[in-house]
């Protein structure tokens, strides 16, 4: 067993500089040296390899496992849903729905900022809710280009509107992680996450608005955007105290959706326009193709939710491929103090799995691929249509791949070396300032991973430990982490990609990147300032479970 060191160089401030090398490299390659991403993504991959063997020591059999296991994970299950989510929408062009689709959504209200808050907030919620992983991101970013926003705009919007929903994404999987890591309550988690991300549920709508069309524009529609926002922001405060973090998602951007539905019939902005933008205009369209346009959408997310439910994802896990371990990885890395506790007498370390499980029947873009089928025959396209349309998607998103992959690499690698915990460390050694710190850690390790969920397995447990030490409530602190990570999100390199890659604009991932990094840093710092008053200010701390 190889036991894991933080401070390799006996130097704090030195290890934290090197430890933070590989995203610096990544980031500044991408926003800074314009370099294509996926080459980037390797740059920065190649940089912690380095660092991993070369400074913490890290046994070579182990690091390149961690590369493997992180490049599997990235084509599989991420990968898949990216591949097979595009098929989807490829199909829909093909058989001419897509602009059906569009003009569906723009006759609901020509109004772009009204039709952002619709398709980028609540529509891209409620998949987030269902399906996770990517998938809102591709689906909005998709559906906004072809309401004529560019491709710059609609990636970008879509990042940002992707935030408040992230914690309770995918059926709740990223809490559901954050209890198993530490051993507190998945309610109680639930109600924390509860009682932060509704405050910013109300804000995004405003946000996203003024991201797109300025101060006055957003003004002009400010009671759409608090209908947007009090909409979910109401439902998810309530089921997330009050029944768990399954639902959160689903119910409330149901509300959300249905409610501004409603509201864009009976009211209209006096500009119907943001200055410099031109309103889409709907075609008529017979109700028919209307109908069939939406229901490979509609298909989507019966199937996605479907596969998604405990039970009916357990069913399918019995039948897929057992777990691989890891050679080299498995049971090899032991993490050590302060990251996970001392252990008692008698207690032997306890090793990091690395298990790998191909589980092909339960994986999210199995689900995606069975309801991109069921749309071939809903829209009478042959099975050989079928398999052009999805070599044509493999060719498109290949690039995509190979960068996810990559990123995936890179986040395992860090994770396994220990270079996360050294700059997980130095965010939490900041005094009476560790709530705001802490909640910057979590936007952290999703912006290294790509995965509210995956942050929570690395930092939920350091998070629990160092609020014991510093005596801020433990749940405060690992609802920070998931909190705050969720701003992390949109600078993430596997959710740009995934953008890019759902636009067709592969290649200009450094113009998406600083176009949501302000925002992205901006956001995790309001939350940062929300989690210290929860710490120590009445009456925020009235907020915090006992």
């Amino acid at each position: 067993m190889w036991p894991q060191s933080y401070n390799p160089l006996h130097n704090t401030f030195l290890s934290t500089i090197v430890a933070a090398l590989p995203i610096v490299v990544l980031l500044g390659s991408i926003a800074l040296l314009r370099i294509r991403i996926h080459l980037s993504a390797l740059l920065g991959l190649g940089v912690a390899l380095v660092i991993a063997v070369g400074v913490y020591r890290m046994p070579l059999t182990a690091a390149g496992g961690a590369v493997l296991y992180g490049a599997a994970y990235g084509l599989f299950p991420i990968g898949w849903i990216v591949l097979n989510l595009i098929f989807l929408y490829s199909l829909t062009e093909r058989a001419g729905l897509f602009a059906v689709l569009r003009d569906s959504l723009a006759a609901v209200t020509p109004d772009r900022r009204l039709q952002l808050l619709l398709v980028a907030f609540a529509f891209g919620a409620f998949f987030e809710g269902a399906a996770g992983f990517g998938t809102p991101v591709a689906i909005t970013a998709a559906i906004l280009t072809g309401l004529g926003f560019r491709p710059l705009q609609a990636c970008g919007l879509s990042l940002i509107a992707n935030t408040a929903p992230v914690a309770y994404g995918a059926l709740g999987t990223p809490i559901i992680a954050l209890s198993a890591v530490t051993g507190l309550d998945v309610l109680q988690l639930s109600a924390m996450v509860g009682r932060q991300l509704p405050f910013f549920s109300l804000l995004v709508p405003f946000w996203l608005v003024w991201a797109y069309a300025g101060w006055r524009g957003a003004v002009a529609v400010w009671p759409a955007a608090l209908t947007a926002g009090a909409a979910f922001a109401v439902p998810q405060a309530l089921i997330a105290n009050l029944h768990g973090p399954w639902l959160v998602d689903v119910v409330a951007a149901t509300c959300s959706m249905a409610t501004l539905a409603v509201f864009y019939r009976h009211w209209k902005p006096a500009d119907i326009a943001p200055p410099g933008a031109v309103s889409v205009t709907a075609e008529p369209d017979t109700r028919r193709r209307t109908v069939l346009a939406w229901m490979p959408w509609l298909l989507l997310s019966i199937v996605v939710f479907a596969w998604g439910l405990p039970d009916i994802r357990a069913f399918l896990d019995a039948l897929s491929a057992p777990s691989i371990a890891v050679a080299g990885l498995h049971e090899v890395v032991v993490r050590t103090y302060p990251v996970v506790p001392i252990p008692q007498m008698g207690e032997l370390p306890v090793p990091e799995p690395a298990l790998y499980r191909f589980n092909w029947l339960s994986a999210t873009g199995t689900g995606i691929l069975v309801a991109a089928l069921m749309a071939a025959v809903l829209l009478r396209i042959s099975p050989r249509h079928c398999a052009q349309t999805y070599w044509r998607t493999f060719r498109r998103v290949r690039l995509s791949l190979l960068t996810i992959a990559a990123m995936l690499a890179l986040g395992y690698l860090t994770r396994y070396s220990g270079t996360d915990a050294t700059l997980g460390l130095a965010l939490a050694g900041t005094g009476a300032l560790y709530p705001f710190f802490g909640t910057l850690l979590g936007w952290l390790g999703v912006a290294l991973t790509g995965s509210d969920t995956a942050s929570n397995v690395l930092f939920g447990g350091l998070q629990k430990i160092t609020a014991e030490q510093t005596g801020v409530s433990p749940v405060l602190m690992a609802a920070a982490n998931s909190s705050g990570g969720v701003m992390g999100k949109m600078i993430d390199a596997q959710s740009i990609v995934v953008a890019s890659t759902a636009t067709g604009w592969f290649g200009h991932e450094d113009a998406i990147l600083r176009y949501v990094f302000f925002h992205s840093v901006a956001l995790a710092a309001l939350v940062g300032v929300l989690v210290q008053a929860q710490a120590m200010w009445w009456p925020f701390t009235l907020l915090v479970p006992k």
